[in-house]
């Protein structure tokens, strides 16, 4: 059979009429005559041309469907230069999931909070009940718990699967993420401060209510990129 580098097998991508190769464990498939590999793209996220090894861990069916179809090659191994502690080593391997789980896990907590955040102050300013700003200061402390945790384990997920690249998306991520959360961090000691300072938004108060709006902003700049990685759309 023939072997394969990750240069020759970008080639098999299906366009211009190529066929359909996907490399998973080490093998490479000819998924060419798949109706769900039309033109070498599958559920608008997996190209062909690539090793979906990782891919397939968080996928709803398991290996069996590539061997479906006939081998036509091996890939060659790309050594890993990078030194995976052994605790984590020994994790990912006796539970795969925490390879690519555990960002996605936590990550809509911190978005959670953070929208509900403002929409709670924003209800508290139309029907000034006391009990929407209150719950909103404590949606705000949610927030800052879980964005630390969403922060760690997109690290954590990032130098594992992404072998720590600079892509696009982890460019905006990383540094909105941190200015998201000094954003609420600031607001929280600012509401411990001055307990009723959704009381009177006049003058240097103002700047509260823009700070709390922004979290929106950034949650939903950061989510959206965040998604843009895991599930890319492709441009007409």
């Amino acid at each position: 059979m023939e072997e394969f580098d990750a240069e020759e097998l970008a080639k098999f991508n299906g366009e211009n009429g190529n066929p359909v190769y996907v490399a998973h464990a080490g093998k490479v498939y000819d998924v060419t005559e798949s109706k769900l590999w039309r033109n070498g793209v599958h559920v608008k996220r997996h190209h062909a041309g690539h090793d979906l090894t990782t891919d397939l861990q968080a996928a709803p069916h398991t290996k069996d469907v590539l061997e479906r179809y006939p081998q036509v090659g091996t890939l060659k191994k790309v050594v890993d230069e990078r030194e995976i502690p052994w605790p984590i080593d020994w994790l990912i391997t006796r539970y795969p999931m925490l390879r690519r789980h555990p960002h996605p896990m936590t990550v809509h907590f911190p978005i959670v909070f953070m929208f509900s955040t403002t929409v709670f102050n924003l209800l508290y300013l139309i029907f000034g009940l006391k009990e929407f700003e209150t719950t909103a200061f404590h949606c705000l402390g949610g927030g800052i718990i879980f964005s630390v945790v969403a922060i760690s384990t997109g690290i954590y997920t990032w130098w594992l699967n992404y072998m720590a690249k600079m892509l696009r998306p982890v460019k905006i991520k990383i540094p909105l993420s941190l200015i998201m959360l000094a954003v609420a961090v600031v607001i929280f000691i600012w509401r411990i401060t001055v307990p009723d300072v959704m009381d009177s938004l006049r003058g240097f108060n103002s700047i509260y209510l823009v700070l709390v709006l922004s979290l929106s902003v950034l949650v939903t700049i950061i989510g959206w990129n965040g998604a843009h990685m895991t599930f890319p759309v492709d441009k007409e």
